[in-house]
């Protein structure tokens, strides 16, 4: 929450180039940090996977659009470019990092250590890329004020703006539902010990995040259907989807304890009926990145992007904190609960914002002061 943003922030100041290239290096560092066993070392690591998850949701974004205009594309583009990335690297990608990874720690035994020295290899393949192939590019590279007063800047055009100020909370309220999602789902799978087939449910999960992307792409691509209309939809989806757990877990989850036969039966009818609401879920997240990425690109200032996409994952990073520290006080009916409250205020949201886009787009009407001449 603090350091992400601060590092994530610099990006427009610093150069994109160069922190996509701070990303590798900070989140390699933070899996090598994982062979020890010792707290600070492995506090250390958390922290600098921060910083790197920061830079990760910001400034690649933040090249790639600036590299796109740079080279005179058309911006109507950018949809499809956004959809094909979450297709491949949210949904294909994650899937055979998946499988490697059971493989080295169940088939070859290397230990749990192994993804995180893969992966490490991996972003060290993705840097060579970005350090042989990228140009540079900044926001605004005349301005030299320090961190503070760029953030005091990123606000006053998000008060200025309500575009950017409602595009900013639907971020907000959809990612602190989502990441409060990755946290729950096995408890809400398995409330007395059942058996999980981690691995499968994973996959599903994936299968359906690409079916998302694969039809944003296809909403995107849509001449009438605007991103700030259907959004709308999708985040009420979303909502009813989080719903059918508060459902589920009305009470904090107390029965009587299974038998080691009953929990190596597996996920349960209730379960598997939860099952399919978190593959919806899923596929609202693949319909989700990449419609939020081409709103961005349409609405948040070139110069101040990562600035303002980092801007807003202090409130995420704070809520999520807030969860993980409360997760045991709350029955999982009441956190599920909250997230599709959350959802829903993102799809007022997008409500508001399509109402904010109509009224920009609108002629002006002629003023009784200057009245139009007649020919």
């Amino acid at each position: 929450m603090l350091f992400g943003t601060i590092v994530g922030s610099l990006a427009d100041k610093t150069g994109r180039k160069k922190a996509a290239l701070t990303y590798v290096a900070a989140y390699a560092l933070g899996c090598f940090t994982k062979h020890s066993s010792a707290f600070a070392v492995l506090l250390c690591g958390r922290l600098l996977c921060g910083v790197a998850t920061s830079l990760l949701y910001s400034a690649f974004e933040s090249w790639l659009v600036a590299e796109h205009f740079r080279r005179g594309y058309d911006g109507d583009l950018l949809g499809g470019t956004f959809a094909k990335a979450v297709f491949v690297g949210n949904g294909l990608v994650a899937i055979v990092a998946g499988l490697a990874a059971h493989v080295l720690v169940e088939t070859l035994t290397l230990g749990p250590v192994a993804p995180f020295d893969l992966a490490a290899c991996v972003l060290a393949a993705g840097g060579l890329v970005v350090a042989t192939t990228w140009t540079e590019n900044y926001g605004d590279a005349a301005d030299r004020r320090p961190l503070t007063a760029r953030l005091a800047a990123a606000a006053r055009l998000i008060g200025a703006d309500p575009k950017i100020a409602l595009l900013g909370t639907q971020q907000a309220l959809f990612e602190a539902s989502m990441y409060t999602f990755v946290f729950l789902w096995t408890p809400a799978l398995a409330p007395r010990g059942e058996r999980v087939p981690h691995g499968f449910v994973f996959a599903l999960f994936m299968v359906s995040s690409m079916a998302g992307s694969a039809l944003a792409g296809r909403l995107l691509a849509s001449k009438t259907l605007k991103p700030e209309r259907y959004m709308q939809a999708v985040f009420g989806v979303a909502a009813a989807a989080l719903a059918v757990p508060a459902l589920f877990h009305t009470r904090r989850d107390a029965g009587p304890p299974l038998t080691a036969a009953q929990q190596a039966a597996g996920v349960g009818a209730d379960g598997r009926i939860q099952l399919v609401a978190f593959c919806v879920f899923e596929a609202t997240v693949g319909i989700f990145w990449p419609s939020i990425m081409k709103l961005r690109s349409q609405h948040v200032p070139e110069d101040a992007r990562a600035t303002i996409i980092n801007f807003f994952r202090i409130p995420l990073n704070f809520f999520v904190c807030a969860i993980l520290y409360n997760v045991s006080a709350y029955p999982l009916s009441a956190m599920f609960g909250m997230c599709s409250l959350f959802l829903l205020g993102a799809a007022g949201c997008a409500s508001k914002l399509e109402s904010a886009i109509a009224k920009d787009a609108a002629p002006a009407k002629p003023s009784l002061a200057s009245p139009t001449r007649r020919v």
